[in-house]
């Protein structure tokens, strides 16, 4: 499902045409991101959280050559599904 198809099921599933479904669907979207932008957990209960971890910086190596090279550190945003989540995809 991507999110033309989620804003359809939404649409069909609320009564509301397929613009303010299409609406409601990136409303939602940017205000997760701008909340983990900021470093602010997003809680939904029962769904899950949206979270954001910091990777520290580390020394890999290149694939082709082999060498070592720095990796910056980094934001990385996570996903943890909550109980009511893992019960629904496991039952």
């Amino acid at each position: 499902m991507n999110k033309g198809d989620l804003a359809a099921a939404v649409a069909e599933k609320t009564d509301m045409s397929k613009a303010a479904a299409a609406e409601a669907v990136d409303a939602v979207f940017e205000l997760i991101t701008s909340n983990m932008k900021n470093g602010n957990e997003v809680r939904i209960l029962g769904f899950g959280n949206f979270v954001v971890t910091h990777r520290a910086a580390s020394m890999g190596r290149n694939p082709q050559t082999g060498e070592p090279m720095p990796i910056k550190a980094s934001n990385v945003a996570k996903f943890k599904p909550g109980k009511g989540l893992k019960e629904a995809v496991n039952s």
